[in-house]
């Protein structure tokens, strides 16, 4: 019963993602789907698969996030689209929560900007090296296995949880955990740092990492965050109402982003939704180099 809600649920996925609008996109999606399910089952080892611009991801059979950009391109398609229209190869990007790197990939592999990639979970950790490796971006990207927090500290990680691992935070862990060091992100960056944009999901600990950023909010090059909120509530959770406030208090606002029409929409004051949100400042500024941005090309198709 598990399996067959799942496979309904990736099958909506695929088949209302935006890329695939016409039947012929639709049933490309879903038939690379079923031959990524059988391939990946009989391959002794990781796959190399093409990703935007010419870049590529290290994927094997059970990367949630990883596989999405098999079927269907780009997983989250209006952030990982709003990244690729914002940077510039002489900006900095940082990626907090990276995972295996897909956002890593883009802002340093397809755009050329630098990357600082945060990554706690040693396994995790060596698949994201394995990515820059493969699209010869190490020079541009740098790489922390470590977690972030308000102050440094040592903290319990879940390390069985794929791109959902997190910090065990006051209760007991249920499955596989490791220590891993945590310090401020206003730390870890460089006194000169100047990030352009940042992407945050790091699974309910958001709050605490803006908490060690405070002067990396008050950079003046900052222009916006991709934050994981994904309320399922009529209201935010506590987590995410910090969020909001420590966001709104540095002057960022809420917007929805449609990648074809390259258009911000604001979002209602405290209005949840079900997915990432994107804070931004400096609205004009990051309008125009949104509609000045270059074509990139995922499946074959401008965007």
């Amino acid at each position: 019963m598990i399996i067959m809600l799942r496979l309904v649920h990736t099958l909506r996925f695929i088949l209302n993602h935006p890329l695939n609008d016409s039947v012929k996109r639709k049933w490309t999606a879903i038939t690379t789907y079923f031959r990524w399910q059988i391939s990946s089952r009989l391959a002794l080892g990781p796959t190399l698969v093409p990703f935007v611009n010419g870049t590529q991801l290290i994927v094997t059979s059970g990367m949630m996030g990883a596989t999405g950009n098999i079927y269907v391109g780009l997983n989250e398609f209006s952030d990982c689209a709003f990244l690729l229209h914002l940077l510039r190869p002489s900006d900095l990007f940082v990626d907090i929560g990276a995972n295996v790197g897909s956002y890593s990939v883009l802002a340093s592999g397809a755009v050329g900007a630098r990357t600082v990639s945060i990554e706690p979970i040693p396994g995790t950790f060596a698949k994201l090296i394995a990515n820059m490796r493969v699209n010869n971006i190490v020079d541009r990207v740098m790489c922390c296995n470590i977690g972030l927090g308000r102050a440094n500290d040592t903290l319990h990680f879940t390390t069985d949880s794929d791109t959902t691992n997190h910090v065990v935070n006051g209760q007991d862990p249920h499955g596989a955990t490791t220590l891993v060091s945590v310090q401020p992100l206003d730390d870890v960056l460089l006194a000169d740092a100047t990030p352009v944009l940042i992407k945050l999901d790091v699974e309910g600990w958001e709050s605490e990492v803006l908490a060690g950023a405070k002067a990396t909010l008050q950079q003046p090059s900052l222009l916006g965050l991709i934050v994981e909120m994904n309320s399922r509530g009529k209201c935010f959770s506590e987590n995410e109402q910090a969020i909001d406030d420590c966001l709104r208090s540095h002057g960022f606002a809420p917007h929805a982003y449609a990648p074809f029409a390259r258009k911000l929409t604001p979002l209602a004051s405290k209005n949840p939704k079900e997915s990432n949100t994107i804070y931004l400042r400096n609205i004009e500024f990051v309008k125009e180099r949104l509609m000045t941005a270059p074509p990139f090309y995922v499946s074959g198709r401008p965007i």
